[in-house]
């Protein structure tokens, strides 16, 4: 029987911020760059500071089957494929990330809301 552990502390610590950041993204571009950020922190936690993300390993993509997307790099190393399979770690990004999908859709509906905030 293999070993599951829990990512929901971290989460849990996480969550209150990023809803904040989300909340306040004015445009979508604002909300890929807080869903980023919030994964690098993530990741960070998750591996004991020996899996840094760069920007670009760690992606939302709103509008694909896959709504985010980890750069080969990461998914080849074999402490990241450990973790994703024996924890709850993919369903925690997996809730991160509809929250920001779920942002990004509104703002993607709403433009000219957007510009508006963007031009004061």
């Amino acid at each position: 029987m293999t070993t599951q552990f829990s990512f929901s502390k971290i989460e849990n610590e996480l969550l209150p911020g990023f809803r904040k950041k989300i909340g306040s993204a004015e445009s979508t571009e604002d909300v890929k760059k807080f869903y980023v950020y919030t994964m690098q922190d993530l990741f960070r936690q998750a591996f004991s500071g020996n899996l840094n993300l760069e920007y670009g390993d760690i992606s939302l993509q709103p509008d694909h089957n896959q709504p985010f997307a980890l750069s080969e790099g990461v998914k080849e190393r074999a402490d990241f494929v450990a973790l994703w399979k024996n924890s709850d770690l993919s369903h925690v990004v997996t809730r991160f990330t509809k929250t920001a999908i779920h942002r990004y859709k509104h703002l993607e509906k709403n433009p000219a809301k957007t510009e508006a905030k963007i031009r004061m």
